[in-house]
């Protein structure tokens, strides 16, 4: 960059952040993380949601950044001293903090909506969403488990496998939002080699030549040749980890999950690829929610997002921490194109 001319340097990409459920902890993050001129310097923010719970938000964490509504989201000005809020006045004004309700799923759908489409119209280069409520999305009438299936729906692509990233582990899941039993029957070498393909391309595509990747098994000690579990490794992981290896990946595995996410965490391996949703997402919440960033892996537009909940019961009492939604702007800003 130091060698750059001022002209040659290239403009900093529009990130769209979603409000994500107005009644949880998303309006107070963003107004936090957007109060910081080091995240203006990273990149051009548009927040898309509702200019008044933004306000709000700002009064209750003592934020003096004033908020621009905007109609459209061509409107948007950088860089400003200001937050720049695509108002989709989709929030009750009554909406208490701190509540699941439909009004709440609605809102933070009608977000992440709109946020596709701008990102897919090439208005913005990428997606960093606050957190959602399941619970409310549901009662909204969206059956979705999460950002990743909703994104998937709204993009039209078939298959995407969510990224947990940390500053010392990446972790892509096989499976995700369904239970143990469903998860292990899902499970199936196709399957598995997808998801190993996709975390490799984008490990490749950020600049890693031939990423290391160590899958983990699903029974205690990779089965132990058959003393636990049913074969299922055998059946179910080693082919994918055979299919990978014959194109010249770095692949290992099946591995025992303990000693893999030890190894990887230490930074023998770029990636690990867990099997369902605790054995991933564990490892990397134990190294700190404020350091987790979700990357949705395979969409046809770049998606990060923060690594924890709505938080509930804090939303509204402007404690919540902004570094986990700062990390994940980074990322978006790593992975959106120029």
């Amino acid at each position: 960059m130091s060698a750059m001319t001022r002209s040659a340097v290239p403009a900093l990409p529009t990130i769209a952040i979603t409000m994500g459920d107005p009644a949880g902890i998303g309006p107070e993050i963003i107004m936090k993380a957007l109060a910081r001129p080091d995240v203006h310097a990273l990149c051009n923010p548009l927040v898309v949601g509702d200019a008044a719970r933004l306000r709000r938000a700002a009064a209750i964490t003592g934020v003096t950044l004033p908020v621009v509504a905007l109609e459209d989201a061509t409107e948007a000005r950088f860089p400003q001293k200001a937050v720049q809020c695509l108002d989709l006045k989709v929030t009750p004004e009554d909406l208490p903090f701190g509540q699941v309700s439909a009004a709440g799923g609605e809102a933070a759908y009608r977000c992440v909506e709109k946020a596709a489409a701008l990102v897919l119209s090439g208005v913005v280069q990428a997606i960093c969403t606050a957190p959602l409520n399941k619970e409310a999305l549901h009662a909204a009438g969206h059956k979705f488990p999460g950002h990743t299936e909703l994104l998937a729906h709204l993009t039209g692509t078939p298959e995407v496998s969510m990224m947990l990233t940390s500053p010392k582990l990446r972790v892509i899941h096989v499976t995700t939002h369904i239970g143990l039993l469903d998860a292990i029957e899902k499970i199936e070498p196709g399957l598995v080699e997808r998801v190993i393909t996709r975390g490799h391309d984008v490990l490749v595509k950020a600049g890693i030549a031939n990423p290391k990747i160590g899958v983990c098994a699903i029974n205690p000690h990779a089965g132990e040749n058959g003393l636990f579990g049913r074969g299922e490794e055998a059946v179910k992981i080693t082919p994918a980890v055979a299919a990978c290896r014959a194109k010249g990946w770095d692949v290992h595995g099946p591995l025992p999950a303990d000693t893999l996410f030890f190894l990887a965490g230490r930074g023998d391996y770029d990636l690990v690829v867990a099997m369902y949703h605790d054995q991933g997402h564990g490892p990397i919440k134990v190294l700190g929610l404020e350091a987790g960033v979700n990357v949705t892996v395979g969409l046809p537009v770049i998606r990060t997002s923060v690594d924890h909940g709505t938080a509930f019961d804090i939303a509204g009492t402007g404690v919540a921490d902004e570094r986990s939604l700062i990390e994940a702007l980074r990322q978006a800003v790593d992975l959106a194109p120029r």
